[in-house]
């Protein structure tokens, strides 16, 4: 999906020297949960002794936003492409990672900046990432790279900042990031004790409301077959990037890689999609008056649907809440941190019992 961007927004890093002699202090102290089982689970007890102690680094009690879309944190690479840089807000030993949608970047949000303050208050940190498929990069990459990546960043929160365990926040097309990430059951997906699903519609459904979609999923699946999944489909295919023929196909075909959520799957083909989710406490926020959602989908019966298919996954309606809850950002934030106060620190002292 693509929400509104804001152009005014920026991003108050602390100093370099301060958060990296904090970082370095807290990596010689002790190693966290999960590098601790990884190297035999040594200096265990003083692993938990600095666990405990999640004040702010520097003396800095100012809080996570300075103004309006002004956030204070650091700012950091979490892995070796160029675009792979995260923010994190507060210095704490748990962090909700918010994964944005297609086109999204920093600050995708109107509801992260309330967000961040009230993780602070919770002693919660709030790290948003860039991916390569963050803003105009999504049509030249895939779940499968998200995935990756992702990966790459809770390594890094969990071997460089201590983390004790990462709660997953995923908005629009993110929710396929965290369903698909989920499944690989890579090691580090072990630090994952929650997950949350903030729009998670069907890309499918609403390219089908266009009239020139059926024409270029016919040519996108052509060029597959050709073997050329890796070439960029026509810029009318899709004029706010460039797409490649398999991206589009995983976008907007029935069944492609991304159709996870739409409301002509039946309950078997969405149990299979998403029935491994139950592994983990899940929260679906669904906005009742999403522009990206067709009129004819019911859904009512389609989050009921969505959350038994996810095992049993917590609902919240957010009526005439709209894609991003913009309008509703309080009730957003609400629902988010009730669910991560609940169910987020659950199993921390052993996540591998």
């Amino acid at each position: 999906m693509n929400p509104s961007l804001s152009s005014s927004s920026s991003l108050s890093p602390t100093s370099s020297s301060s958060s990296s002699s904090s970082s370095s202090s807290t990596t010689t102290a002790s190693p966290s949960w999960f590098s601790g089982i990884v190297r035999g689970r040594s200096l265990r007890s003083s692993s938990l002794k600095v666990s405990n102690n999640a004040l702010p680094s520097g003396g800095d009690f100012l809080g996570p936003v300075k103004g309006k879309n002004q956030f204070r944190g650091v700012l950091f690479k979490y892995g070796p492409k160029p675009t792979q840089v995260a923010f994190k807000t507060g210095d704490y030993k748990q962090q909700v990672i918010f994964i944005g949608g297609l086109t999204d970047g920093f600050i995708a949000t109107e509801y992260l900046e309330p967000l961040a303050i009230a993780l602070d208050k919770e002693r919660w940190s709030l790290v948003q990432l860039l991916m390569s498929s963050s803003y105009s990069g999504y049509g030249i990459s895939s779940l499968k790279q998200d995935a990756m990546e992702l990966d790459q960043l809770i390594s890094y929160l969990i071997n460089k900042e201590d983390s004790e365990g990462v709660v997953l926040l995923g908005h629009s097309t993110g929710c396929q990031d965290i369903v698909h990430y989920m499944r690989t059951n890579a090691a580090c997906s072990r630090a994952v004790r929650a997950a949350i699903l903030q729009a998670p519609v069907s890309d499918r459904e609403y390219k089908a409301t266009l009239p020139e979609t059926a024409a270029m999923i016919d040519l996108a699946s052509s060029m597959i077959k050709e073997g050329r999944e890796s070439e960029l489909m026509p810029r009318e295919a899709e004029p706010s990037a460039p797409i490649t023929a398999y991206r589009y196909h995983s976008l907007c075909a029935y069944m492609g890689d991304d159709d996870m959520f739409s409301s002509d799957l039946s309950d078997d083909q969405l149990r299979q999609r998403l029935g491994h989710m139950a592994n983990i406490p899940c929260q679906v926020i669904y906005s009742m008056a999403d522009e990206y959602i067709p009129e004819y989908v019911d859904k009512k019966a389609l989050v009921e649907r969505l959350c038994k298919a996810l095992g049993g996954a917590e609902k919240v309606e957010i009526e005439h809440g709209n894609h991003s809850l913009s309008n509703r950002a309080r009730e957003a934030v609400q629902a988010i941190i009730t669910f991560v106060g609940r169910e987020g620190p659950k199993g921390w002292d052993d996540p591998w019992s």
